[in-house]
């Protein structure tokens, strides 16, 4: 099987899961949160990926008691931040991209997406586009169209990577191309999925990607 090449002119990348792996510091946090409020762990859990922490915290707790709430598990966060580490093949993809335009686009706040990213080793790009620059959160694909805007590209000429359901979502919504990362984004529309971004190499056109990493292809 041959190598996929995916045409484009920057990349917009999703944070957690696809630049960091910060599962177990999401998932400690998280359920602790839950417990806290006596709510059942599995079920907010099921809520979490790809979600805005606002829009997780709206689903479990009265609207008055919405902001505490996200200060909470905001501070919980970042007490687990430094634990994250880069996903396979990030450290040898990124130093490819200079003079690239490319951008991280996150349901995370700035404060916490910022961390994640300096302890997995991966220093902030200029664009960085967080819960606090948008209204509507991923599925909805203002988030995107945002990363898109400020690069000041069209969302066709850009490759979105995701590994949630809402993020995938929201990348095709914006018009972009979508690129899966791991096996859980075979559940999700993605046209291509990789294992992890182990072997991509930047061509200056496009995102090639090595047959071996492919999960799905177009």
């Amino acid at each position: 099987m041959a190598d996929l090449i995916l045409p484009a002119r920057g990349l917009l990348f999703d944070n957690d899961g696809v630049l960091v792996d910060s599962e177990v510091s999401v998932v400690t946090s998280w359920r602790r949160w839950a417990k806290d409020l006596g709510l059942d762990p599995d079920e907010v859990m099921a809520a979490v990926p790809g979600r805005r922490a606002a829009d997780t915290v709206a689903l479990f707790v009265p609207a008055d008691d919405v902001a505490g709430a996200v200060a909470e598990i905001t501070r919980l966060e970042l007490e687990g931040a430094a634990d994250t580490v880069a996903v396979p093949g990030v450290l040898d993809l990124l130093p490819q991209l200079i003079g690239v335009p490319w951008a991280v686009v996150t349901s995370g706040v700035r404060e916490l997406a910022a961390a994640r990213l300096r302890g997995a080793g991966v220093e902030p790009p200029a664009v960085v586009v967080t819960a606090e620059d948008v209204a509507a959160g991923k599925p909805d694909p203002e988030p995107y169209l945002a990363g898109a805007a400020r690069l000041g590209l069209d969302p066709a000429d850009l490759i979105v990577l995701e590994d949630s359901p809402s993020g995938v979502a929201a990348g095709l919504a914006a018009g972009c191309t979508v690129l899966g990362i791991g096996a859980p984004a075979l559940h999700t529309p993605a046209p291509a999925v990789v294992t992890d971004l182990t072997g991509a190499r930047w061509t200056g056109t496009g995102l090639q990607l090595p047959a071996a990493a492919l999960l799905r292809r177009p």
